[in-house]
């Protein structure tokens, strides 16, 4: 094998239709091109988390009735956001050690037993993964989605969430633009909302779906003690949407409340709905809000390390940090920070 061979073009030379897939911060087709231009260290990973691009490869074998091949896998990345090369000829030449030894009617998933860079998604992230896929390949949802749309109809009373299963939620959220999720919004109990939210934050979301959300969180924190772990949710399930001036309007509010200081909140903001922090203000006002959170500084670092992996945030994140009219506050927690790391 020769470096200029990637593991995409390595699946594909299978004589198999390759789509990539990212499994970390959302769950959602990554294009060939931008896939290709990662594995040859000229483009960083779009979303890393933890330092790691965690992605899906599918396999499309030629023949209608063969299953995809699903791969699972993580790859470490360096300071920029880029691939490091060595994991992926690594896992290249297991591969091909795997091809050269197996015989041709071996399962190909077998060469990722035991192997290093293969991971088992979240039950949720496993979920939500196969809605997409079953969406982007034309296929049927999952035997659970029938009873979940019923649901979200509210035909079952909104009471019997707990017979709603996960699957049936994520294949509604992937394939609803609108109603029935507008209309049952208002109406769900806090354990399905968060479930849908959690899905659809990794999904476009239409004009009428996003003002439901909009409406609901809203609602939220209004009420005498807000549900911190639902404000998070309601943030999370708007954080993918094109209304991103919306949403920065709305996380600009729920930060100029008491709420916006609790720490599972700042970390829905930075891992879901980390684009509206490019805007200045609204940085300067999170990193406030963080360097005063009730965790301290651990939830700091780990929260601001986390901006810093991103590759269009690495620069403003450091820029705000810096500035000399920074907040104390800030600027005492970053230069903690820094003292840790050396």
């Amino acid at each position: 094998m020769t470096a200029a061979v990637t593991l995409y073009e390595f699946l594909e030379g299978t004589g198999a239709q390759v789509r990539a897939f990212d499994i970390g911060r959302r769950v959602g087709a990554l294009g060939r091109e931008l896939f290709l231009a990662f594995e040859q260290a000229s483009a960083p990973y779009p979303r890393p988390m933890q330092h790691k691009a965690w992605f899906a490869l599918v396999q499309l074998p030629a023949g209608v009735q063969t299953e995809p091949v699903i791969w699972f896998l993580r790859l470490g990345l360096d300071e920029q956001g880029l691939l490091v090369q060595a994991e992926r000829d690594h896992l290249l030449n297991l591969l091909l050690e795997s091809a050269h030894t197996q015989a041709q009617d071996t399962d190909p998933r077998a060469a990722l037993s035991d192997n290093p860079y293969a991971f088992t998604p979240r039950d949720d992230r496993m979920a939500l993964f196969h809605a997409l896929l079953s969406v982007d390949l034309g296929l049927p949802p999952s035997r659970f989605y029938a009873h979940a749309l019923d649901y979200f109809h509210g035909r079952s009373g909104w009471d019997q969430w707990g017979f709603v299963g996960y699957q049936g939620i994520a294949d509604v959220a992937c394939r609803a633009t609108d109603e029935p999720l507008t209309t049952a919004i208002p109406q769900l109990p806090r354990e399905p909302l968060v479930a849908l939210c959690h899905c659809l934050e990794s999904r476009p979301l239409g004009t009428a779906l996003v003002q439901a959300l909009q409406d609901r969180l809203r609602a939220t924190l209004r009420e005498p003690a807000p549900d911190v772990g639902l404000v998070a949710a309601l943030l999370r399930g708007l954080s993918a949407s094109s209304a991103q001036a919306q949403v920065a309007t709305l996380i600009g509010e729920v930060l100029a409340k008491p709420v916006g200081g609790h720490i599972e909140i700042l970390a829905a903001i930075s891992g879901r709905a980390w684009e509206v922090l490019l805007q200045p203000a609204l940085l300067d006002a999170f990193l406030r809000r963080l360097a005063g959170n009730e965790h301290g500084q651990t939830a700091f670092q780990h929260c601001v390390r986390d901006l810093l992996s991103l590759p269009n945030l690495a620069g403003p994140v450091r820029l705000a940090l810096r500035s000399p009219d920074q907040s104390v506050a800030v600027r005492e927690a970053f230069a903690r920070m820094t003292d840790s790391g050396r």
